[in-house]
């Protein structure tokens, strides 16, 4: 089976991939349209040029020898960004099991704004997460959101491994600090934060506000972040 999470970025994603790289039975990669997507925009993304030798940056090559390469093990695990889906065939997308995952875009904004300072609704993906479960909500697809898996790991966890149809595996609690094999070579800029982590740590509770600038940008992404959290599973 494909499991396949589209996520935007600073969502819990790199952790979601590291909990399920705790499984025997499962296979990981790691954001493997990273280099479509920075050719196509034309963005300069830290560690572009790495990105850009590190995989092919052909939409559709990535997806047969990626996504549907004979897999080693039971299952396959790809973790992907919404907005990386983008200029690209998707048809493949009906023929895997997609996990949404979601993150309040207030929060998210914060965090994505510490690395790019001024990102597009396009860059924090919710938007395009919301037109893309519409276009195959009919499907299996399931969704999560970052605070409740932080809230309750065990039981969203557990929720999510019975609708994907696989035990949960207590090991899914927890890892190893530090890098992964399996990191993009953009690691070093993006994952600092769950490579000093062992698990999901709880949310923490605080009040701020966003920069000006970025509220709008928070206030177009509400709707589409509420919308979907309907659809989330609860602890």
């Amino acid at each position: 089976m494909v499991i396949h999470m589209i996520s935007g970025p600073r969502n819990l994603s790199t952790a979601t991939m590291y909990s399920f790289a705790q499984r025997e039975d499962t296979q990981v990669v790691d954001e493997p349209f990273y280099a479509h997507y920075l050719t196509t925009t034309g963005l300069d993304h830290p560690a572009r040029k790495e990105t850009l030798a590190s995989q092919s940056s052909d939409f559709d090559q990535v997806v047969k020898e990626v996504i549907f390469a004979p897999q080693k093990t039971e299952h396959l695990f790809v973790k992907n960004m919404a907005h990386h889906l983008f200029r690209g065939d998707l048809d493949f997308l009906h023929q895997v099991v997609n996990v949404f995952l979601i993150r309040n875009p207030k929060t998210l904004i914060r965090s994505f704004a510490k690395v790019i300072p001024n990102p597009s609704l396009m860059e924090i993906g919710v938007a395009h997460e919301r037109a893309l479960y519409d276009q195959i909500a009919s499907e299996k697809t399931v969704v999560l959101d970052a605070t409740y898996l932080r809230e309750n790991p065990r039981s969203i966890l557990t929720q999510l491994c019975k609708q994907l149809g696989i035990p949960m595996d207590p090991k899914m609690l927890s890892w190893k600090p530090g890098p992964r094999p399996e990191d993009g070579v953009w690691a070093p800029h993006w994952y600092a934060g769950t490579h000093a982590s062992s698990g999901f740590a709880p949310p923490v509770e605080e009040e701020f506000e966003l920069p000006k600038h970025l509220e709008p940008l928070y206030q177009s992404a509400l709707p589409h972040y509420e919308y979907l959290l309907k659809k989330a599973i609860k602890p």
